[in-house]
C-alpha cells in the first residue's frame, strides 16, 4: 500500500502544507514510503503471510488516532499463539502455500517480511534482529484523519515495544533504506513517537497534530467506532472502519475523484459526458445520491480465521431503507435450507410485494430528466410482449426464490447433450398456475427451443422449473440441506435472509473432478470444503458474512 504524499489510492492527502526544498521532499517521500512498507509489509512479501494473523487482545492503533479519523485499516502480524497456529495450519493445507512460502507456526512473520524486502535489493545492510526487532511492535494501521482542512490526511501508526530504541531504529531504517537524515532534529521527518506508538504523516508537523488531536479524544474511545466494530463481530487479523464523516467527501465530484485515487480518467468522462458514479460534470450531486450520502452512518469489517475457515464479516448502515425493506424476509433463505441435501450450489432471496414499482421509482429518481422516456419504453415493452409491469414480474419472482445446481455434473454430457444435461433449477414461492401464465407469455416470444424449459410443476408450496427431469423431481420433493455440516459451517442460519452457498465436497468433489486435467490447480482446490455468503438486515444495520471452510 502506498503512502506517498498523495496518500493511499483511495485518499487525497492534499492540503495547505508548506512547500519544502526538493531534497527535503524527496527524503520525506522515502521515509513515508518506509512507513508504508512497515504497515503493509505483508503485502510486499506476499499477502498470504498477513493472512496468517489475527488481532490479539490488548492495545490497538486506534488508541493513537483521534476521533476525527474517517477511515481506518489495521493489521496484526504477531497474534496470540493459538490463533496463529490455527491460521497457519489452515493455509498449509494448500500445496501452493507450502511450496511458495513454507511458513511454520513458530516463524516470526515480521522477520520473514524484512528478509523478503532485503532480498529484493532494498534496505541494503539492514539487520532485522539488530535494527528492527528491538523496537517495532506487531500492530500497524493506516488511516485518513480529518484535521479541519479541505481533505483528510493519510497517517500511519506503528506499535513500539521500546519507544527509546525506536528513535534510533527509525533513523537507521531511513539511512539504510535510502533517506539521508530521517528523524533528525530540525528536519521535517514526518514521524512522532507518542507513548507506545509511532505516528507517521507527510510532515512531522502533521504527525504532531494527529498526536495532539488524539490526546483525550481517541478513535478507540469514540462511540461510533465502538458501535460499528462491535457490529462487525469478533476481532480478526485485519479490521476496517469507515466513519459517517467520510460521506461528506462524496458531496463534491472532485472530492469523490480524489478519494478514489485521483479522479476519473479523462477518457471516461469524455466518452460518457458524465461521471459513472452519478455525479454530473458540473459537480452537482443528484438528490437520490445525496440522500444516500446523508443517510450513511458508518461501516466496519473484520477478517479472521476460525476453526479451519477464513471469514469476512461486515456491517454497514442501512442507508437505503426504502429499498431494503423489500428483501427483509427469511423466506428465500429458508427455501435454500429445504433444498436436497446433495445440492452443489444455491442462491436464495425474498421479495416483498411492491418491490418492482419501488425499483422503477428509484431508477427514475436517479435520472429525473429521463422519467418520461422510461415510461414510454416500458409501455412499448408491454405492448410488444403482452407482459404487464409490475404485476407479471412480481408474480414471476414470487415471494421468495432459489436457483440451484444439484449433483450429477458431467461436463462431457453437458457438452454433447446441451442444457437438458445440467442438473439446475428454480423454485419460486407463489401460485404455480399464475407463474405458468406469465411464462407462457415469455415462451411465445422466446421460441420453441426455450419454451420446453418454461413448464412449471408444483412442489411443496412452490413452483418448480428445471432443465433436467430427474432434478425437477428432487426439487419437488425438497430436502434438508440446512442440516448438512457444510451448510451449517458457512451460513448464518439464525439471521440469514439472503444466501449464496457452494459445497465443494458435494457430487464426489465436483470441482476437483472438473479440473483433474490440471493437476496443479486440482490439488490446490482439493482442501476446499464449502463457501457461503449470508446477508441480513437488522433495523438500521445491514450485515454480511462471507466464509470459506476447508476439509
Amino acid at each position: 500500500m502506498s503512502m506517498t504524499p498523495g496518500g493511499p489510492e483511495y485518499l487525497d492527502a492534499s492540503g495547505p502544507v508548506e512547500t519544502a526544498p526538493e531534497n527535503d521532499n524527496d527524503n520525506r517521500k522515502r521515509l513515508i514510503a518506509l512507513g508504508a512498507i512497515v504497515a503493509g509489509g505483508a503485502v510486499v512479501a506476499g499477502g498470504a503471510w498477513a493472512a496468517t494473523s489475527f488481532f490479539a487482545t490488548g492495545s490497538q492503533p486506534a488508541e493513537a488516532l483521534p476521533d476525527s479519523t474517517i477511515a481506518y485499516f489495521s493489521v496484526d502480524l504477531d497474534p496470540s499463539g493459538g490463533q496463529k497456529i490455527e491460521a497457519i495450519k489452515t493455509l498449509r493445507k494448500f500445496p501452493a502455500f507450502t511450496d511458495k512460502i513454507n511458513l511454520q507456526t513458530d516463524d516470526d512473520l515480521q522477520e520473514r517480511i524484512f528478509e523478503e524486502i532485503t532480498a529484493s535489493g532494498g534496505c541494503e545492510g539492514l539487520d532485522y534482529a539488530a535494527d528492527v526487532k528491538p523496537w517495532l511492535g506487531s500492530r500497524a494501521a493506516v488511516a485518513a484523519v480529518d484535521l479541519g482542512e479541505d481533505q483528510p490526511v493519510p497517517v500511519g501508526v506503528f506499535q513500539l515495544t521500546d519507544a527509546g530504541k525506536a528513535e534510533e531504529g527509525i533513523a537507521t531504517l531511513a539511512e539504510k533504506c535510502g533517506t539521508a537524515d530521517g528523524g533528525s532534529e530540525g528536519d521535517s521527518a514526518g514521524w512522532v513517537v507518542a507513548g507506545d506508538w509511532m505516528v507517521m504523516a507527510e510532515t512531522k508537523e502533521i504527525a504532531q497534530q494527529v498526536v495532539d488531536a488524539a490526546d483525550g479524544a481517541s478513535l478507540a474511545a469514540d462511540a461510533s467506532y465502538d458501535q460499528w466494530t462491535g457490529e462487525a463481530g469478533d476481532d480478526g487479523f485485519m479490521s476496517v472502519y469507515v466513519a459517517k464523516a467520510a460521506a461528506q467527501y462524496l458531496d463534491d465530484a472532485a472530492g469523490m475523484g480524489s478519494m478514489l485515487g485521483g479522479g476519473l480518467p479523462s477518457s471516461a468522462e469524455d466518452f460518457t459526458g458524465e461521471d459513472p458514479m452519478g455525479v454530473a460534470p458540473d459537480g452537482e450531486v443528484p438528490a437520490e445520491l445525496q440522500q444516500m450520502i446523508d443517510d450513511f452512518d458508518g461501516m466496519a469489517a473484520t477478517v479472521r480465521f476460525d476453526d479451519g475457515a477464513v471469514e469476512v464479516e461486515y456491517a454497514v448502515s442501512n442507508y437505503q431503507p426504502d429499498m431494503t425493506k423489500f428483501v427483509d424476509s427469511k423466506d428465500g433463505a429458508s427455501m435454500v435450507a429445504d433444498l436436497p441435501a446433495d445440492t452443489v450450489a444455491a442462491m436464495g432471496f425474498s421479495l416483498e410485494k411492491g418491490w418492482a414499482n419501488a425499483m422503477l421509482d428509484y431508477v427514475k429518481s436517479t435520472v429525473p430528466d429521463e422519467s418520461d422516456t422510461i415510461d414510454e419504453q416500458l409501455a412499448q415493452f408491454e405492448s410488444e410482449t403482452g407482459l404487464a409491469f409490475p404485476e407479471d414480474i412480481e408474480t414471476l419472482l414470487g415471494e421468495g426464490m432459489t436457483m440451484s445446481v444439484g449433483s450429477g455434473i458431467d461436463p462431457d454430457a453437458i457438452s454433447n447433450g446441451g442444457p437438458g444435461e445440467i442438473p439446475a433449477g428454480i423454485t419460486i414461492k407463489g401460485d404455480a398456475d399464475e407463474i405458468q401464465a406469465v411464462l407462457d407469455k415469455i415462451a411465445a416470444q422466446a421460441g420453441p427451443e426455450l419454451a420446453e424449459y418454461m413448464q412449471v410443476t408444483e412442489g411443496d408450496g412452490t413452483a418448480v422449473l428445471a432443465l433436467q427431469d430427474d432434478y425437477r423431481g428432487k426439487l419437488e420433493a425438497g430436502g434438508d440441506l440446512g442440516a448438512s455440516d457444510d451448510y451449517a459451517k458457512v451460513i448464518e442460519q439464525d439471521n440469514a435472509q439472503m444466501v449464496l452457498f457452494v459445497s465443494f465436497d458435494a457430487d464426489d468433489d465436483w470441482l476437483v473432478r472438473v479440473t483433474q486435467d490440471m493437476p496443479e490447480v486440482s490439488e490446490n482446490l482439493e482442501p476446499l470444503s464449502a463457501f457461503g455468503v449470508s446477508g441480513w438486515i437488522d433495523g438500521d444495520v445491514v450485515h454480511g458474512l462471507v466464509k470459506v471452510t476447508t476439509d
